[in-house]
């Protein structure tokens, strides 16, 4: 029987909720919430797991709870036969997409997202399907997302701006767009994904 895996990277302390790197395990969150899923359940002591159906169709979701650059290894518990590959969908933060804004991609690198590329190893693979929801700033900081140099930025500038939450603006925003990434996903499991990077994409 077909079922589908959906995972939402971010960080599981408390301290990171409300932040710009758990976009995606936010996304799952609403997901489950919106489609009546039950409570998650911690698992084999490395995820956050909630079972439920979409049209008949068994989806598991998974929060890993290990932090973020680790990812991959939790997700190995759930995630084995070869064959499910292409039924896992991956909801992660994406720099280089502004707020408002996601895309669906499909057999595609990391990006240098370290929560993807943790998965990518675990998995052995790139042909899985990513949501990638923007988290970038639309006025961004002078030292945001760019340097003091004009240049790329620094880690640490990164990771200031990875581990910043969302203004009240943003996060406006960021529900807005919740509602098509959730839509995104009925339709990829029941209709594909090249169906879903159509008509959102």
């Amino acid at each position: 029987m077909k079922k589908f895996y959906i995972i939402g990277l971010g960080n599981p302390d408390s301290k990171y909720m409300g932040t710009r790197h758990n976009a995606g395990r936010m996304m799952v969150q609403l997901f489950g919430k919106k489609n009546d899923f039950p409570d998650f359940e911690l698992q084999k002591k490395s995820a956050l797991v909630a079972e439920g159906k979409i049209n008949k169709t068994s989806v598991s979701l998974i929060l890993p709870e290990l932090f973020m650059n680790n990812s991959g290894k939790s997700i190995k518990n759930f995630i084995k036969p070869k064959k499910t590959l292409k039924h896992v969908i991956v909801l992660n933060d994406d720099i280089d997409i502004p707020i408002g804004k996601f895309k669906i991609v499909f057999n595609r690198g990391s990006g240098g997202h370290k929560g993807v590329e943790s998965v990518r190893r675990a998995l052995g693979t790139e042909a899985f399907v990513r949501v990638r929801v923007g988290i970038c700033p639309k006025k961004p900081a002078r030292n945001a997302t760019h340097s003091v140099a004009g240049g790329k930025p620094t880690h640490r500038e990164l990771l200031k701006l990875l581990t910043a939450k969302f203004k009240p603006s943003e996060e406006a925003e960021l529900k807005k767009i919740s509602k098509k990434v959730l839509e995104a996903l009925v339709i990829i499991i029941t209709e594909g994904h090249e169906k879903a990077m159509s008509l959102f994409n």
